[in-house]
């Protein structure tokens, strides 16, 4: 796979930083290989059962079925995909709930010093509300992994009421990303030969019109693509099924956008994909197939998400219950892994605006059961 360059920049944990004065340049080969990651090994098991790099600490914010410490609000079931949100001096988590009837998102507020001030409901009413995305006008996106499903885009602060985004397609709708540069929203399709998608709204900040386009390109796995109109986004006929020359993806997960670069991941082959959106051009990240000495660290691959430095932080369905980094010089390596929890899946990596929390959650915990979802935060020294 051929080398290029690339400055990561992304909107960090909810944070509008669009300008890339936290972001540094770097050299970036595909695919990622194992070695030593930048944090060093992990330790023990914590009181939560979590193994940390050291320097590194973790608490539970939220059970299913429980009342959030501090509040009257009872924690949704099977937490999913998640984003912060910037709140004066504190800031917002917003997470999904994947369950099906109901599904919907809630939200957890913190003050300045990272303390639970609030919890809520921000989207009720929907099906199996999986990953989404965070919008540069400071909406959440979320998801329904249903066929046919739909794009509901909600107010992090409970007031707004959820809107509907019918122009944005129906199918099995997984993750979404911004681009403020192109103006666009990628979307990821989890079925085993599912698409990649972006939709341009007529008006940027407004979803409410716009063209959905699919991305089109050859079996290989880099080198230059296209996009293309699909005809009817109500899916009438299955949305992946309208253009042909669509290229295929075995269940597209996670999205992630950074400057010039949008992250995709496919769990069906254990892929992390990077779509080149000035160059138009695809190419891999990481495919743990194409690892060429030890173990593939990362299996089960799934949400997604980037810091300050750069690197990319992604979750494991299944697995060994990691999160495991990628480095801009394409290490990758176990950041955290929770121990006990193996009927589970790790889901909604995101950070604090200021990059020094790492909050996710484990969808259905040590009892394998919706009703088992626990939400942490790390804390620690992240790289700046």
């Amino acid at each position: 796979m051929e080398r290029r360059t690339l400055l990561r920049t992304a909107i960090v944990g909810g944070s509008a930083v669009l300008g890339g004065t936290l972001w540094r340049g770097a050299a970036y080969a595909a695919p990622a290989q194992p070695g030593s990651g930048p944090y060093g090994a992990l330790g023990a098991p914590d009181a939560n059962g979590i193994r940390l790099p050291a320097g590194f600490t973790s608490r539970v914010i939220a059970r299913s079925g429980q009342k959030v410490a501090g509040t009257s609000y009872t924690w949704h079931n099977a937490p999913d995909g998640g984003a912060c949100y910037a709140d004066g001096a504190g800031w917002i988590y917003v997470s999904n709930s994947e369950i099906n009837p109901s599904g919907g998102a809630s939200a957890v507020r913190f003050s300045s010093t990272g303390a639970v001030t609030s919890a809520y409901r921000v989207l009720s009413g929907t099906r199996q509300n999986c990953a989404g995305g965070r919008t540069p006008w400071n909406t959440w996106l979320s998801c329904e992994e249903v066929d046919r499903g739909y794009v509901y885009e909600t107010d992090p602060w409970g007031v707004k009421a959820a809107v509907r985004r019918d122009a944005m397609g129906r199918f099995k709708h997984e993750a979404a990303a911004a681009d403020p540069v192109r103006e666009v929203v990628y979307l990821t399709e989890d079925v085993s030969d599912g698409c990649f998608y972006r939709f341009r709204p007529t008006t940027w900040g407004d979803l409410s019109s716009g063209t959905l386009e699919v991305l089109v390109a050859g079996s290989s796995t880099s080198g230059p693509v296209t996009w293309a109109r699909v005809p009817d986004p109500s899916g009438a006929t299955a949305t992946r099924r309208q253009v042909s020359g669509a290229k295929r993806f075995n269940g597209g997960e996670g999205c992630h956008y950074a400057d010039d670069t949008c992250w995709f991941t496919t769990k069906g082959d254990n892929r992390v994909w990077q779509y080149n959106a000035t160059a138009q051009t695809i190419e891999l990240a990481y495919d743990d197939s194409l690892v060429t000495s030890g173990t593939a660290p990362l299996t089960g691959v799934d949400n997604v998400t980037g810091s300050s430095s750069g690197d990319l932080f992604v979750a494991e369905d299944g697995g060994n219950m990691e999160i495991c980094v990628i480095t801009p010089s394409d290490v990758i390596a176990p950041f955290l892994r929770v121990d006990g929890q193996s009927g589970s899946e790790i889901t909604g990596p995101a950070f604090s605006p200021d990059g020094t929390r790492l909050y996710f959650s484990s969808q259905r915990g040590t009892s394998g059961s919706s009703s088992g979802g626990i939400t942490y935060e790390v804390r620690g020294p992240f790289r700046a």
